[in-house]
């Protein structure tokens, strides 16, 4: 019987370790539509959660595009860009140690050498690597 409560406690505690461990970010995108974000432990259902929200407005299921997946998610971002001819996009940028990491990965993004076309290019979203949102300069205007 002893055996029985040190294998039960044993199972329990990986699971519960399994269950608070890193997750992973899957990014879907519908250029010039629509977009959906979500955070799991597994990329099939990471995608599908986020193919739904993509779909949510009315696009097209698909239309949405599995674009990214990061495991562990760590710092993640979404960074919007527009051509000066007009089409815009997102780009996104996951698995960084810190914030200031990721921010610094979109300051490069938007300044790099190769980006005087842009005229935007900015942070649109910011998530901590246990999948919270956080607050952008864009979010607060």
């Amino acid at each position: 019987m002893k055996k029985f409560f040190i294998a039960a406690a044993f199972l329990t505690s990986t699971s519960l370790a399994a269950a608070q461990g890193p997750v992973g970010v899957a990014f879907v995108q519908a250029p010039e539509q629509s977009s959906g974000i979500c955070f799991s432990d597994n990329a099939d259902k990471g995608f599908a959660c986020a193919k739904a929200k993509c779909a949510e407005n009315g696009t097209l299921p698909s239309d949405c595009l599995r674009v990214k997946w990061c495991y562990p998610a760590g710092w993640s971002a979404d960074v919007f860009l527009q051509h000066k001819e007009g089409i815009h996009w997102h780009q996104y940028l996951c698995g960084w140690s810190s914030m200031e990491d990721v921010t610094a990965a979109v300051k490069l993004t938007c300044e790099g050498s190769q980006r005087e076309w842009l005229i935007e290019c900015s942070m649109v979203g910011l998530w901590n690597p246990d999948g919270q949102e956080q607050p952008t300069a864009h979010s607060n205007e």
